[in-house]
């Protein structure tokens, strides 16, 4: 047995085996990275150190960081986002928990379809030999992975079970088919994200983009809209900023729906979709939402699941209990939802979408209208773009009856109002409403005052902050509702409408259904085959997965799906007549919504989860970047209630109780306890405009900086040619900025330890991270400087210090470790490395002194560097004898006794000026320190001949005499 001599409970003791590759004695004062990570990788690997035990009878810790997308290779803000994880994992080990941290890939999505078609390979190829050379970067950084856990989406074996849950929830109601809007690219005979449309063109073939209806299938999240909200008070351990950020994006508004009235000539008939009745158009919005569906219809689909089973039509309802798709448009109602029913008697125009039936109804009656409609129809269906562009509008000739006042009100179509939101329509109230009032002004249309606030003057010449207020308001030119308060006046005008049967009070919300079909070739498919006599009936579960193949190429022209007759062509579950497969794709972000959930069960082929959810849900500790903080973050919350076990609930199909729809699979509420979202990683962006006038940027290692005399940045040249460049400051790390840096050249040079120091260093984990090639330079001296200490230490000799060293140093080193243990459960872990440090200078300061102080401060520093610098640590303390494996070793307590001092030093100053220092007992009572004070010869120099009017004594700090 090997063990460090030390006070209390901080010796290390192991069993030491005879596995060993390096000799201390052998390497002098040099440190090889690559020897030293070698070694104790092969001892981590041969030992399964990380492999979490099911059946452990320690308290179990479920530490996760987002996983990859297999892109090639990792970049800084991987290696960064895993260190942080892998410090957490490794800190919670040694504090005695069962950790699990495993790692997979979410593999499917659109990259790999246009690398394939760059490269002319399958995607499946692309993908698997991305995730093979990114698995090798991720085990050089030395990351604690369970690796026998390992998954990736795009495999069967889990894909399955996307395909399986989906029909669970289609059966359960959670899942349904309907129309919804789409940018279709006419050339390529295919659907574009919204980031590839630019400037109204497909990214690849520069078509204009039309928008389509299509058939798609979405999952009602909108069913727990209320619980999501509500549960975000469950998560304190998530960043308010991640918090506030979700309850924004579901958006729970309180207001009034209505109607305006209209007559259109005979005839006018069905002319296309009912509004969807939710939300509030795009007015009360001010980030990107996911297109939803335009219009909630009834759907036939068969009984998900089973062989032999019946079809059963699952009704939807219609939204604020109107009619189907197909309404009339003679019903003559103009329906709208606005949360400031208080300016509703400053309505002077109202704007419908361009997809909403008036407008269609005008633009077939006018040709220009039509131009228009047809040139919106073309435009963004994203609101953070719709709050940047211009807006421009067109009338429609048409004119609708204010519910209250009589007046006729002319309707516009224009450009900013969506039809997959709310009702498609809004009131305008330019009085009292921003971008209503920019509208106004540019068409010239009346601007009407119904607010007021005391003190204010109201001027339709330029827009003020307050014309939109809520507060301290009362209303004017109003008729009865004048002198009434916001709260007043929505409570009689909702009053008065409700008896007109003309609207009411009602909650709407922003969050719109998620909308899971890509027509897109690599991705789940969704297990749904289409039959002409059955109609559309869900695969049954013996016959999933429903495989995709993965040998196609695609090139361009639509889902090569389509064009696989061995994939198409099918036989319906029901008739066994022919039929055919659904060729759309699920959206990526349903693979990763239960991921987490899926790593507790690995190996289960008989269940999506098994009976080992419930030990190790929910995740402990969950860390990603604050990119992801509403979608992912929000569907995986949506889908784990999903899966949540309420044991026999009843069908939710049309019901109002979300929980009346979960599927037993899961244990508690929320999936991720505690979020940690690391900050992005910046480094210099350099660049050049050619006469060609597109910027060609360079990385930064291939520029040279001058500075001067003081410093400051004073030129750059490109290295290859000598000429100029320019330096556009700071940015987050990206390829097209090509501002990016090589982890496995960084691993290469200076080795994982230096590579991991130096981004848990350099800033708090929530904070942007700076690149610094001397920074990293710094890192690597260190971790030599610690490698050369740890050689002079085991050669032993070296002069026998004083017992005060010996005190002090012991003192500094427990008070380190005490805010050092502070700051790793408050996860600010560039501290804790500093403390690192801290530690070695102190130890250094012992000069190879071998004293059972110095053991145990050595014995401290390497098992609070081990989370941080795992290699370096665990081969230091299997040479130096402290143990064979610090990755279980304990973790470092501070004593009390060793902060405990006889005497302590106080700064001593004069009209608060620093003019000495004065040792004295550490429980010395106040008089005793004044007069120690007063006798110190430096002080005594400064207050000669002056009168001491004021002697302020702050225990344990300093003294303050104020004479005068």
């Amino acid at each position: 047995m090997f063990a460090v001599a030390r006070r209390g409970g901080n010796t290390v003791s192991f069993a030491r085996r005879t596995f060993r590759s390096i000799e201390l004695s052998v390497m002098d004062a040099r440190y090889s990275a690559d020897h030293v990570e070698k070694d104790a990788q092969t001892f981590w690997n041969a030992h399964e150190s990380f492999r979490a035990d099911d059946l452990s009878s320690r308290p179990k810790y479920y530490c996760l960081s987002m996983f990859p997308y297999p892109s090639g290779k990792l970049h800084m803000g991987h290696v960064r986002n895993y260190t942080i994880g892998d410090a957490i994992a490794r800190y919670m080990r040694m504090r005695g928990y069962n950790v699990l941290q495993p790692m997979g890939w979410d593999a499917f999505g659109l990259p790999a379809e246009n690398a394939a078609m760059a490269n002319q390979v399958p995607p499946a190829k692309w993908t698997y030999d991305n995730i093979a050379y990114m698995k090798r970067q991720l085990q050089a950084l030395g990351f604690a992975i369970d690796w026998t856990r390992e998954l990736a989406t795009c495999r069967p074996e889990y894909y399955k079970w996307n395909q399986w849950l989906f029909l669970r929830m289609l059966e359960k109601g959670l899942a349904y088919k309907t129309t919804g809007v789409v940018n279709w690219d006419p050339v390529d005979q295919t659907v574009l994200a919204n980031e590839q449309v630019i400037d109204g063109r497909g990214w690849r073939t520069g078509a204009l983009v039309e928008k389509r209806e299509i058939p798609m299938y979405y999952l009602r999240i909108t069913s727990y809209a209320q619980e999501l909200l509500d549960d975000l008070d469950k998560l304190p351990d998530w960043p308010e900023r991640v918090r506030a950020m979700q309850a924004n994006w579901i958006g729970k508004s309180v207001g009034v729906r209505f109607a305006f009235s209209y007559e259109l000539p005979a005839g006018g008939g069905t002319i296309g979709p009912s509004p969807s009745g939710r939300g509030d158009g795009v007015r009360d919005a001010s980030d990107a939402t996911l297109p939803s569906p335009a219009v909630q219809g009834r759907t036939n689909i068969a009984s998900a699941g089973r062989a032999g089973a019946t079809s059963v039509p699952h009704p939807l309802p219609s939204p604020g209990g109107r009619g189907e798709v197909g309404e009339s448009l003679q019903d003559g109602l103009l329906w709208v939802f606005t949360t400031r029913a208080d300016t509703i008697m400053g309505v002077t125009f109202c704007a419908v979408a361009a997809e909403h039936p008036l407008a269609t109804y005008a633009a077939s009656k006018n040709p220009k209208l039509a131009a228009f409609v047809e040139e919106c129809k073309r435009g963004t269906v994203m609101e953070a773009d719709l709050a940047t562009m211009e807006k421009v509008g067109m009338p429609t000739g048409i004119f609708v009856t204010h519910p209250l006042t009589n007046e006729k009100i002319e309707v516009w179509v224009g450009n900013y109002v969506l039809m997959g939101y709310g009702e498609g329509a809004v009131m305008a109230v330019p009085a009292h409403d921003e971008r209503d009032f920019a509208f106004a002004k540019k068409y010239g249309l009346p601007i009407k005052q119904v607010i007021d606030i005391a003190g204010k003057n109201y001027s339709t010449d330029a827009w003020q902050e307050w014309y939109a207020d809520k507060q301290n308001i009362r209303c004017v030119n109003s008729g009865k509702y004048d002198d009434l308060d916001y709260e007043a006046a929505v409570d009689a005008i909702a009053a008065d409408l409700k008896a007109k049967d003309l609207g009411d009070k009602q909650v709407q919300w922003r969050l719109r259904d998620w909308g899971i079909s890509r027509q897109r070739y690599w991705g789940c498919p969704i297990p749904i085959i289409h039959c002409d006599g059955c109609g559309d009936v869900p695969v049954p579960d013996d016959q999933l997965p429903v495989k995709l193949p993965e040998d196609c190429v695609p090139d361009g022209t639509g889902n090569p799906l389509n064009k696989r007759a061995d994939f198409v062509n099918t036989t319906c579950p029901k008739c066994a007549k022919l039929a055919r497969r659904e060729t759309d794709t699920m959206d990526t972000f349903v693979d990763s919504s239960w991921y987490y959930a899926r790593f507790c069960s690995s190996g289960s082929d008989k269940a999506m989860v098994d009976a080992r959810v419930k030990y190790w849900m929910p995740v402990d500790q969950y860390i990603g970047g604050i990119e992801h903080a509403i979608l992912h973050l929000l569907y995986s919350r949506f889908v784990w209630k999903a899966m949540r076990d309420v044991q026999g609930r009843t069908n939710a199909a049309g019901a109002g109780s979300a929980r009346a729809a979960d599927l037993g699979l899961a244990n508690y509420d929320e999936p991720f306890t505690r979020l940690l979202t690391q900050g992005m990683v910046l480094n210099d962006i350099y660049s050049r405009k050619p006469e060609s006038g597109r910027i060609a940027y360079y990385n930064p290692a291939d520029v040279d900086v001058k500075y001067d005399d003081k410093g400051n940045r004073a030129g750059a040249a490109l290295r290859g040619d000598g000429q100029p460049v320019e330096w556009g400051g700071l940015g987050t790390m990206s390829k097209s900025k090509n501002n990016g840096v090589d982890p496995q050249a960084l691993i290469d040079k200076y080795g994982a330890d230096t590579a991991r120091f130096f981004v848990i260093f350099t800033a708090p984990p929530e904070y942007t991270l700076e690149w610094s090639d001397s920074g990293v330079d710094g890192s690597h001296r260190f971790l030599k400087r610690l490698w050369s200490y740890c050689v002079r230490f085991s050669s032993g000799g070296g002069p026998r210090a004083t017992a005060d060293l010996l005190k002090a140093t012991r003192f500094e080193i427990h008070s380190v470790l005490k805010q050092a243990n502070n700051d790793m459960q408050r996860q600010q872990f560039n501290t804790v490395a500093s403390a690192g440090m801290k530690i070695l200078n102190a130890l250094d300061r012992l000069a190879g002194v071998t004293s059972p102080e110095a053991k145990e401060g050595l014995s401290i520093l390497l098992r609070l560097l081990s989370p941080i610098t795992p290699h370096i640590a665990h081969v230091l303390c299997n040479e130096l004898g402290f143990g064979e494996d610090v990755a279980n070793a304990p973790w470092p307590e501070h004593e009390e006794a060793a902060l405990v001092q006889e005497s302590i030093e106080l700064v001593v100053q004069v009209n608060g000026k620093l003019r000495g220092r004065v040792s004295v007992p550490s429980q010395a009572p106040e008089q005793q320190v004044r007069e120690t004070a007063l006798a110190d010869a430096a002080v005594a120099r400064h207050i000669d001949g002056k009168t001491v009017k004021k002697f302020i004594f702050v225990p344990g700090k300093l003294v303050n005499i104020v004479v005068g």
